[in-house]
């Protein structure tokens, strides 16, 4: 039996014309940031770390000045993932697998402590983002205090099944940066959900067809989307959008299961 539970990485007050190319700026909303634990018989994966704490309690010391104006944090204090884990009685320590979809940093803020869990990334994201700590010029801002610590990296080539039993497998989303990745779960009850991270922002992004204007590579994120629409429309998956403002009071949240 696979559990998938819906935790609060942080809530986020950003400009709606990053998640949709046609939104002119000027218009707000505040937004949740989502991380995820996957409760499986061989152990406990988390799903992205979130908004680091400490951007909570001093987001202008932990972002810079310009990344926290653009991104007003919202989020409580026990809106982050170690707070979120302690709703289950776990730790870091007790998480075998931690997957980052990407490294923007309300992806993986929260990675440092997890130094006893082994990293799933794709090849690309991290080799992006050391080109970018090393001073190259690229369409991407990871920053290098959120991924850069001594931590079990594994990387990954394309689809990975975490357990090697289709319950939980991760698939390349690129687009919304070089190595973006998803995971699909074969949940209880015959469910199959799809954890999109922001290669779909939301499910107006997805109904529409419209891209967001934070990205890396317009027609891959594009064929990014048309493959998680295919999910959602012709398998029967539930999605579980990145940052859908409408759809998180629906989500039941940790810790009682999303299904």
């Amino acid at each position: 039996m696979v559990n998938v539970y819906a935790m609060c990485g942080g809530l986020i007050d950003l400009d709606l014309s990053g998640f949709f190319c046609d939104v002119a700026p000027g218009s707000r909303a505040t937004v949740p940031v989502i991380s995820f634990l996957i409760s499986h018989p061989r152990g406990h994966v988390v799903v992205d770390t979130g908004v680091h704490r400490q951007a909570i309690s001093d987001p202008k010391g932990r972002l810079g000045e310009a990344r926290a104006a653009r991104f007003g944090m919202r989020s409580a204090p026990g809106d982050e993932v170690v707070s979120q884990l302690a709703l289950f009685g776990l730790t870091p320590d007790d998480v075998r697998y931690v997957v980052n979809s990407h490294f923007h940093f309300d992806h993986c803020g929260g990675n440092e402590f997890f130094p006893r869990s082994t990293f799933l990334v794709q090849r690309p994201e991290m080799e992006a983002a050391r080109q970018v700590q090393a001073g190259t010029a690229m369409r991407y801002s990871p920053s290098p205090v959120d991924f850069d610590h001594p931590l079990d990296y594994q990387l990954l080539d394309g689809e990975h099944d975490v357990f090697g039993d289709g319950q939980v497998v991760l698939f390349p989303t690129y687009g919304h940066t070089p190595g973006h990745q998803s995971v699909r779960v074969r949940a209880g009850k015959g469910t199959d959900l799809v954890l999109t991270a922001d290669a779909c922002y939301t499910r107006e992004n997805m109904d529409r067809d419209v891209l967001p204007t934070v990205l890396w590579d317009p027609a891959e994120m594009s064929r990014s989307l048309g493959k998680l629409r295919e999910l959602r429309d012709r398998q029967g998956a539930t999605v579980i959008y990145g940052h859908d403002r409408a759809q998180w009071p629906e989500l039941r949240r940790a810790p009682a299961p999303l299904v």
